[in-house]
């Protein structure tokens, strides 16, 4: 799971609280106090072609990108509900420009994966993705900061053999 904007400033807030805090509702804690003074920014999403030709799929301002290869993060939340991890796409769940208010009302939702009806969310899937916003933003995955923007995102399905009894 990594996301851009509002899950990664979410994310970043987060990592500074104790451990078992951030364990057990630490990111929903974080999240209150940050929505209200969060602000959409310009962002293109483009999905890998054939050929290595991009094509661009979302180019909005944003409050939120999530890509995922399973359904929840943050203690429970369904930010991607459809995902799988073994069917070799990523689901990435956008959240366009959104009132705040709306957004803060919105939230309860995302933890039964009914955010999906609301109209300022885009969800979609794609085996690579490139994300590139008008400045350099933080990307943090289960958690952790791994880049800035740009940056290309993939999954390789059948990467990872387990064993399950």
């Amino acid at each position: 799971m990594a996301g851009i904007g509002l899950d990664a400033e979410v994310s970043r807030r987060a990592h500074k609280l104790p451990r078992w805090l951030r364990r057990h509702g630490g990111y929903a804690l974080t999240l209150a106090p940050t929505i209200f003074g969060f602000a959409p920014f310009p962002t293109k999403i483009m999905i890998a072609g054939d050929e290595g030709i991009w094509a661009t799929h979302s180019n909005q301002p944003t409050i939120l990108a999530a890509f995922a290869n399973t359904s929840t993060y943050g203690g429970g939340m369904k930010i991607a509900p459809h995902a799988q991890m073994d069917d070799g796409y990523l689901d990435v769940c956008v959240i366009g420009g959104i009132d705040p208010f709306k957004l803060a009302c919105m939230f309860p939702t995302v933890y039964f994966g009914r955010h999906l009806r609301i109209r300022e969310v885009d969800y979609f899937q794609a085996t690579r993705l490139r994300v590139e916003t008008e400045a350099p933003l933080e990307i943090y995955a289960d958690g952790e900061y791994v880049c800035r923007t740009p940056a290309e995102i993939g999954v390789h399905g059948g990467a990872l053999r387990m064993l399950t009894l």
